[in-house]
């Protein structure tokens, strides 16, 4: 008889001990249910536009009326910039959000392609949700025969 309360109290140790696992697990499944929503809701913030474009597609955009950022130096825009483009050198931008427009697709420009997608990443963090960076930047928009102006 104590062999069969001894066995059957093992028994109970051994549920007692698989209960504990199973909530541990649950509990475990939780956690990390929560932080896979925590992790997705971080950024939520898309572009409906793709990432890149060419800068073909670019002066498509800027004849319909999107807006043209170039984010590059002073210096450089004086040189050469696309007709009607505005300036907001990358290091300013993140201050000077409030001046681009919401309500309008923004292609974003730079000297190469680099910082223009920098500036775009910036500014659907932001909220902004219809930019995107013009590949090959101002080298390629002149090396496509596209004209330029000089001067501020």
């Amino acid at each position: 008889m104590a062999k069969a309360a001894r066995r059957k109290a093992q028994q109970q140790q051994h549920q007692q001990k698989n209960h504990q696992y199973i909530l541990w697990g649950v509990i475990a499944l939780v956690v990390l249910g929560l932080g896979v929503v925590w992790l997705m809701s971080r950024n939520t913030t898309t572009s409906s536009m793709p990432p890149e474009i060419s800068v073909e597609e670019a002066v498509a955009k800027q004849e319909a009326g999107a807006f043209i950022l170039d984010v590059r130096e002073p210096d450089e825009w004086n040189e050469a910039h696309i007709s009607g483009a505005t300036l907001v050198p990358l290091g300013e931008l993140a201050s000077r959000v409030n001046e681009l427009p919401k309500d309008k697709e923004i292609v974003v420009v730079c000297r190469s392609g680099n910082r223009s997608a920098q500036a775009r990443d910036l500014l659907v963090n932001q909220g902004f949700t219809q930019v995107t960076s013009m590949a090959g930047g101002l080298n390629q928009w002149k090396a496509a025969g596209y004209p330029t102006v000089s001067g501020q």
